[in-house]
């Protein structure tokens, strides 16, 4: 096997121009060639790489915006996170301070329903007491108006008995001289 150099170096080795054949040296021809195949590859796949290099470079860029949004939409996000944080804590805290105004306030109304229910039942005992005063007059009074009635019915009863005709004459004229006598100091 050659070497690299002597088919470089030597140059009256090469073949006449009229003959086609195979050059044998494997290394010079491997050189040529991978040069040949480079040129077309960078001719014709010049297009295609700088496309996929475009490609790549446009989805990178797209990536790196969706990221990007991604990010002002976490961060938005997050604020509106502690906004509504802050609404909540806000509500707990009007909650809890109503809760405990309610809470007092019901104590307090709780407070004036028993001293409202204790006036009403000390005012109800009030007029109860009034009540039975008033009927227990009533019925002293029944009972005196039955006891005079009867006592009266027994003294008619004893006066008839007792009475004739001229005393019973002088009972009347005695009864019409006060009642004369009383109509004279009225006038």
């Amino acid at each position: 096997m050659k070497n690299i150099t002597d088919s470089f170096l030597c140059l009256s080795y090469w073949p006449s121009a009229g003959s086609f054949g195979f050059d044998t040296d494997i290394f010079a021809t491997n050189l040529i060639n991978l040069s040949v195949v480079l040129g077309v590859l960078i001719f014709f796949g010049k297009g295609v790489c700088a496309s996929c290099l475009f490609q790549r470079i446009d989805r990178k860029q797209r990536i790196l915006r969706t990221i990007r949004n991604s990010e002002e939409l976490r961060e938005g996000a997050v604020e509106q996170l502690e906004k509504a944080r802050a609404r909540l804590r806000k509500v707990e805290t009007e909650a809890d301070r109503f809760r405990v105004n309610g809470y007092s306030e019901i104590e307090r109304e709780k407070l004036n329903l028993i001293n409202s229910i204790y006036t009403t039942l000390e005012q109800l005992e009030n007029y109860k007491n009034e009540t039975i005063q008033f009927e227990q007059q009533r019925a002293i009074h029944q009972v005196q108006q039955r006891v005079l009635q009867q006592a009266l019915r027994g003294a008619l009863g004893t006066l008839n008995n007792c009475l004739n005709n001229e005393l019973h004459l002088r009972t009347i004229g005695a009864n019409i001289g006060m009642f004369g006598a009383m109509k004279e100091k009225n006038n």
